[in-house]
């Protein structure tokens, strides 16, 4: 049993890393007030969290999904906390066997919350041996092998599991059906996250005026876990610089020095579209193709590169490849042609001329 103790409690770091991992315990919300953003969800959860507590039961399995860095793991422990449960924290490829599935099930208590992160990542024999522990809180064991084996069904408590995850399309349909409340968790507006950089700052102990934190939620690209680490390399910047208040003159240039601009993109993003622009004329190319001209992964390139520039219409995804927009153009300061639109569109500019 303390082996599984352990994993629990080492699976974030094993994930995340060490950095993210100090971000979360240090300036994670620990109330419903300072949880900024995603106010439908929370409103959502408060009326479903009252409801179970009003029956005295557990409240149903949970799935959130949506993009790295939205607070998914926050708001777990959010309702851990309003239920007055317990929390268990693991991730899907931490569980390797059923067996290990088993004996973090047969621990928990009434009413406790397993956080299972990554869901989508749990091995299929793990995923089957969970289906009757969430629809009829048992667990089913086969004793031996060949003719003699036999089946024991063990009585569960009512528990709950919150399942996070970052690719809801990769998540089974059988087990994505066991969820009762399903949710998406979206970007933040600037504003929500200049609540949750003061309240950060505060927990850090670091003066921060108001242009410094309004610099800081518009270039983290709508996610607290990008602010915060900006906050926090801006901290240091400060600390090594000036050992003084965090001003917008010193955010600006230890953001420059991270090469992060005003709209949030950092030196992958502005090299993989000058790449697209200088070496493919601006597109379509297929992704392949980019990988090898950048020498990134197309993994790396499809999970964290491409997101947020298609967010913000700096490119385009189309059935003969990657395509980089006249935005983005404007925005590295490059000359835009009608040479750079595909070949069909420049007869519809040039018919729209004539």
């Amino acid at each position: 049993m303390k082996g599984n103790k352990s994993k629990l409690k080492q699976t974030k770091i094993k994930e995340n890393g060490a950095e993210e991992e100090v971000l979360f315990t240090s300036l994670r919300a620990k109330e419903w007030s300072e949880f900024h953003g995603q106010r439908p969800i929370k409103e959502s959860l408060k009326i479903t969290i009252t409801a179970a507590r009003k029956r005295k039961e557990a409240i149903e399995h949970i799935l959130l999904y949506g993009p790295p860095g939205l607070g998914k793991t926050t708001l777990s422990h959010l309702i851990a906390k309003e239920m007055e449960s317990n929390i268990r924290v693991t991730s899907g490829p931490a569980i390797e066997r059923a067996g290990d599935l088993a004996s973090i099930l047969t621990n928990l208590e009434k009413t406790d919350i397993l956080f299972i992160d990554e869901v989508h990542r749990l091995n299929k024999v793990v995923e089957e041996t969970l289906y009757p522990a969430m629809e009829d809180y048992a667990l089913d064991i086969i004793l031996g092998k060949g003719p003699s084996a036999r089946t024991l069904r063990l009585d569960l408590p009512q528990f709950t599991i919150i399942g996070a995850t970052t690719r809801i399309g990769l998540l089974s349909a059988p087990l994505r059906d066991r969820f009762g409340v399903v949710h998406r968790l979206n970007f933040y507006s600037p504003l929500e996250l200049e609540g949750i950089i003061i309240n950060a700052s505060k927990k850090l102990s670091v003066p921060i005026d108001n242009e410094s934190i309004k610099e800081i939620a518009k270039r983290a690209r709508g996610t607290p876990r990008i602010a915060l680490k900006l906050l926090k390399r801006a901290r240091d910047f400060v600390q090594v610089k000036s050992e003084g208040e965090i001003t917008k003159v010193l955010v600006e240039e230890a953001l420059k020095m991270l090469e992060v601009d005003h709209l949030g993109l950092d030196g992958s993003d502005k090299r993989f579209i000058k790449a697209i622009i200088e070496k493919h004329g601006g597109g379509p190319v297929g992704i392949e193709t980019i990988a090898a001209s950048i020498s990134e992964d197309i993994g790396t390139i499809e999970e964290v590169i491409e997101p947020y520039l298609l967010q913000i219409g700096f490119l385009k995804r189309t059935n003969k490849g990657r395509v980089i927009t006249k935005f983005a153009y404007e925005h590295l300061g490059i000359k835009f042609a009608e040479e750079n639109l595909p070949a069909g569109r420049q007869g519809k500019n040039q018919q729209k001329l004539l």
